[in-house]
């Protein structure tokens, strides 16, 4: 819930937020999903999971795998189940507003704010967490701690998104084998956060010879991962899905692949879609998965497409996935220890958790994908890497969620006058992670990456 500073951290520490500050603009009366009239969430709300900053300690006794789930991963039938940072490019008087440094906004959560550090002081942070790094960014003023803003976090709530004309969508999501075995396979390239950026989304592809100037795939045998946050903040989520399931059809006719894993915003978006304003414990008071969803970039005209055939594919994806001995996950977080010791026990217990289709277990598995930065630290950063490649297998570990200019502390400032720098994924932890979100929600580089990186 996105997340690490700027796509924005999306940390949630039972109750408390962690990072610097910023200024984070108000929402739009317009961000108010179609259904029951609730108004956007007020500074102070309390009880929103926010998306925070920090290594995650907290660890859950883990959820029994309740069994083969892959029928529903595969296609079968599932209960229809009902996840801004938006950059309209045409609008200038938008693009000209000052950017909010901060987190991927993704949950909501009150608790009591910390006090202001001292000058050059150390940020405080909430009980177990370890500190944040400097320049990682945090409660907002003016809005609920929970609360992550991104450089782009704009108002495209309302703009006509446009709706593909005949395209029939497909439920095509094959999940890998959980195993680095790939002999024979085409080449390996995976894409991070992309949150409703389309058209950024088609001309990195055609840059990467993956699909053509009419967006159909050209790969050939060549495999392609998604890792999560499809929606929320940018103007067309639902074109981005729709274009992956597209990708996952025509893949697999050629002999790859194109698959996607679970984001927390997709989390978000099913919450919000099935359980509207239910009020969920969130540790710190009372929240809603609509609270938080409006909050964290949610977009009204992503929820009016929202159809039962999206909500199905998003409920059956994977958590986790293996490839070449590269550990894919969305979030850069540890919490995936406390599903299971193996992939498929992870993304069983995950699929059987969103099956029930209860909202405060889905709240739990939100606010816990929202958690970033576990392997930032120098020391406890690498091995909590290790402790995850230990238990799930692989060589490096995969991820987005984090966005790689606050991963780094290198916040762009609030002028709004340019985008952070990144030209390509970041390698860390001792080499065994790679950061993959590019900060596309901040004015940045939505990336692609062949794997394994050239270094």
């Amino acid at each position: 819930m996105t997340q690490g500073a700027g796509q924005g951290p999306d940390v949630w520490h039972d109750g408390a937020t962690t990072g610097g500050t910023g200024t984070a603009r108000t929402l739009s009366p317009a961000q108010t999903a179609p259904g029951a009239p609730v108004a956007a969430p007020q500074p102070g709300t309390p009880g929103l999971p926010v998306e925070t900053t920090g290594p995650q300690t907290d660890r859950t006794p883990p959820v029994t795998p309740g069994g083969p789930l892959s029928a529903l991963r595969t296609g079968g039938p599932v209960p229809a189940p009902v996840h801004h940072d938006p950059r309209p490019a045409a609008d200038p008087a938008l693009r000209a507003a000052p950017p909010t440094p901060g987190a991927d906004p993704l949950t909501v959560t009150a608790a009591t704010p910390p006090p202001p550090p001292a000058p050059g002081g150390p940020e405080p942070v909430a009980p177990g967490p370890a500190p944040a790094a400097p320049g990682t960014p945090g409660p907002v003023e003016g809005m609920p701690e929970e609360y992550t803003p991104t450089a782009r976090d704009l108002p495209v709530i309302g703009a006509a998104a446009a709706v593909p004309e005949g395209r029939e969508p497909t439920m095509v999501d094959v999940p890998a084998a959980a195993t680095s075995g790939n002999e024979g396979d085409g080449p390996l390239y995976v894409v991070g956060d992309v949150h409703g950026y389309l058209d950024e989304l088609r001309a990195a592809l055609r840059q990467f010879g993956i699909i053509d100037a009419d967006n159909k795939w050209i790969a050939g045998n060549a495999r392609l991962w998604f890792l999560g946050d499809f929606t929320d903040r940018g103007p067309d989520g639902i074109g981005v899905i729709e274009l992956v399931m597209q990708l996952s059809a025509e893949a697999a006719a050629a002999g790859g692949y194109c698959k996607a894993l679970m984001g927390n915003h997709e989390l978000l978006l099913l919450g919000a879609k099935r359980f509207g304003d239910t009020p969920v414990n969130s540790g710190a008071g009372t929240a809603s998965f609509q609270a938080a969803w409006l909050l964290n970039g949610g977009q009204r005209t992503d929820m009016e497409r929202l159809a039962d055939h999206h909500v199905q594919w998003m409920s059956r994806l994977d958590a986790m996935a293996l490839a070449d001995n590269h550990l894919l996950v969305h979030s850069d977080a540890s919490c995936y220890l406390d599903y299971g010791s193996t992939i498929e026990d992870v993304n069983d217990a995950i699929t059987e958790a969103l099956q029930r289709n209860d909202a405060e277990e889905t709240w739990e598995l939100f606010r816990k994908f929202t958690k970033r930065f576990a392997f930032r630290e120098e020391t406890a950063g690498p091995a909590a890497v290790r402790d995850m490649l230990d238990t799930f297998g692989g060589k490096r570990i995969v991820h987005g969620h984090s966005p790689i200019p606050y991963l780094l502390g290198e916040v762009d400032s609030e002028d709004g006058e340019s985008a952070p720098s990144v030209t390509g994924p970041h390698v860390y932890a001792d080499g065994l992670a790679i950061a993959m979100d590019g900060g596309v929600t901040m004015g940045a580089k939505l990336l692609i990456a062949k794997l394994p990186l050239v270094q």
